[in-house]
């Protein structure tokens, strides 16, 4: 955000802003206060959580700036397909709800690594841990806090350093404090502000669209400049059709795009929840935490169906903005393709200068830096987590109480929060496309680890050395499908795109996984039990379920895949042409 972002805030705004925190500080506290006993308590929050608190803080360890800045400004480029980003989901969600969640509760594990340990070999354990601690501290913790430093220096006219350093601390405290619990409430708690703040905006914007002031008339008046077929709307399109997607027509109200669609190519639909998804969803530790959380089988699967619900209205505050700004910017597309996205990424600061009046606005700034401080939260609690239980537990402190795993859990907490605070102030070069630099990083590293995981459930012959053969062989194939993007001129356009290499790199690795596998000795017996394998003959899909209908895991699953499947066939491309 620079200078020519900046918001008019007015003394209401200041009071909201600050009412946020004292109200996520009192949350935190007291959810809390009581969690340091025991290293169950501390890392998986006893596990106590309720299913809505499971969901909700799933859903804030989800959101953060590219949501509201990067994602907002996507769609104003692209259109509606960037909420498949979220609407996909409802398979990965599925497939949590019935399948994987039983193996992961019924493991008993802290940490996805120990997991994988469990399945496979200590060497795959440490692999996949190194990893996590890497990844989260230089492509998340860094990333997101540079992000929000930026936005503190330009509101409040403070030091960027400055401003980094206080959000990390104001962000990290809480989780250093309280361990999971306090992460978990905190999250539920900003989520319902992220919400209440971003639905305020979609709505006064639909609102600037009509003329009476009528939400559903401006929604048809957003819908019918999206369709771009007529007056500059049109013009514009046409003009950027080949940056857009690579053809001559673009449609951006459908969320099925072309093979060589930079960002959401409908080759990496199915394939690319596999490849990404899987590991994102359930393999990622600031993720999944909050499952292994969960007071039983049915609060973790009624929070991931609390969840799915959120994923179905997310697009409303997050890639509806996008759509309202192109319909309000006539001459968007009439630039050049660079100005293009850079006025893009500007848009919802833009749609709240231009909409919201003063007052409001501090709620706005309050849930903009509640999707930061869900997402500090959690990736620093599950940083902290994998290096106590992964790395000091096993290889330093075998015997270490619990006491002494808390004590670490809050050391490590506050090295990696100051290591996260110090690279962040380092890291401008990130500043333009900061979105998209993250979802190539899942692209790289998630899809050797989802085929190994995935493989290793769904098959009992699956060993060791074929998924340590996949992770190493997977890394290899996608530095090597960038360098021939980059470096081969006469490659496919299809190749270029981030999510079609994910979906070769994937495909690579299951190849390689079940060929070194049968090419090997079988795994041991231990390696193969029911709690990490499944047994195809006792799946126990309708235990936990709920006792009523109205509490049926069932009922509400259902419900939430008849709605994102509604909305597959509205923005299929048959309805709007």
């Amino acid at each position: 955000m620079n200078a020519s972002q900046r918001l008019t805030l007015g003394l209401w705004d200041y009071g909201a802003f600050v009412a946020y925190f004292v109200g996520l500080s009192l949350v935190s506290y007291w959810a809390g206060r009581r969690e340091r006993a025991s290293a169950q308590d501390y890392f998986l929050a006893g596990k106590r959580l309720p299913w809505y608190v499971v969901g909700g803080s799933f859903i804030g360890a989800n959101i953060s700036t590219e949501h509201f800045i990067g994602m907002i400004g996507a769609a104003a480029v692209f259109g509606i397909c960037v909420a498949m980003s979220e609407w996909m989901n409802v398979v990965t969600f599925s497939l949590l709800i019935w399948f994987f969640i039983p193996f992961l509760l019924a493991s008993k594990v802290f940490t996805t690594p120990e997991f994988l340990e469990k399945r496979f070999s200590p060497a795959l354990r440490q692999l996949f841990a190194a990893v996590t601690v890497i990844s989260n501290v230089v492509a998340f913790l860094a990333a997101v806090l540079y992000g929000g430093g930026v936005a503190l220096a330009a509101l409040f006219h403070w030091d960027l350093w400055f401003s980094i350093a206080l959000l990390g601390i104001v962000a990290g405290g809480w989780a250093i404090y309280g361990g999971l619990s306090s992460v978990a409430w905190g999250d539920l708690f900003m989520v319902a502000v992220m919400v209440l703040g971003g639905m305020i905006v979609t709505w006064l914007g639909l609102q600037s669209l009509s003329d009476d002031g009528s939400v559903l008339d401006g929604w048809r008046v957003m819908i019918e400049r999206n369709q771009a077929t007529r007056g500059p709307w049109a013009e514009g399109i046409a003009r950027h059709a080949q940056q857009l997607a690579g053809t001559s027509t673009y449609n951006r109200l459908s969320v099925f795009q072309p093979a060589t669609h930079p960002t959401h190519p409908w080759t990496s639909l199915v394939l690319g929840i596999f490849s990404v998804s899987i590991w994102y969803n359930v393999l990622n530790q600031f993720m999944i935490q909050r499952v292994l959380g969960a007071k039983d089988g049915y609060h973790a699967r009624m929070g991931i169906v609390f969840a799915g619900f959120m994923k179905v209205v997310l697009p409303v505050i997050v890639v509806v903005p996008g759509l309202i700004f192109f319909a309000r910017s006539a001459d968007l597309f009439l630039q050049p393709w660079e100005q293009v996205r850079a006025d893009a990424d500007r848009g919802y600061v833009r749609l709240i200068e231009a909409l919201v009046p003063t007052g409001l606005r501090g709620l706005f700034l309050a849930g903009l830096f509640g999707a930061i401080q869900s997402t500090v939260n959690s990736v620093l609690n599950s940083t902290a987590t994998v290096i106590t239980l992964d790395f000091y537990k096993r290889w330093f402190r075998p015997g270490a109480t619990d006491r002494d795993l808390v004590r670490m859990g809050i050391v490590s907490s506050v090295v990696v929060l100051a290591v996260a605070i110090g690279l962040g102030g380092f890291i401008g070069v990130l500043r333009r496309g900061l979105f998209v630099y993250i979802q190539e990083l899942y692209a790289f590293f998630a899809p050797p680890f989802a085929a190994a995981f995935l493989l290793g459930i769904l098959w009992k012959r699956i060993n060791a050395a074929g998924a340590t053969a996949a992770v190493v062989l997977g890394f290899a194939v996608g530095v090597g499908l960038k360098l021939f993007v980059q470096l081969v001129e006469a490659h496919p356009a299809w190749l270029e795109p981030y999510a079609n290499q994910a979906c070769i790199t994937w495909l690579v690795c299951m190849a390689v996984c079940v060929g070194v596998s049968l090419a090997t000795d079988p795994p041991r017996p231990e390696q193969v039990t029911d709690d990490v394998t499944m047994n195809w003959s006792r799946l126990n899909l309708f235990q936990d379920l709920g006792r009523n209908w109205f509490t049926s895991v069932v009922f509400w699953w259902a419900l939430f895949v008849a709605a994102i499947g509604g909305l597959f066939i509205y923005f299929s491309g048959l309805v709007f042409r």
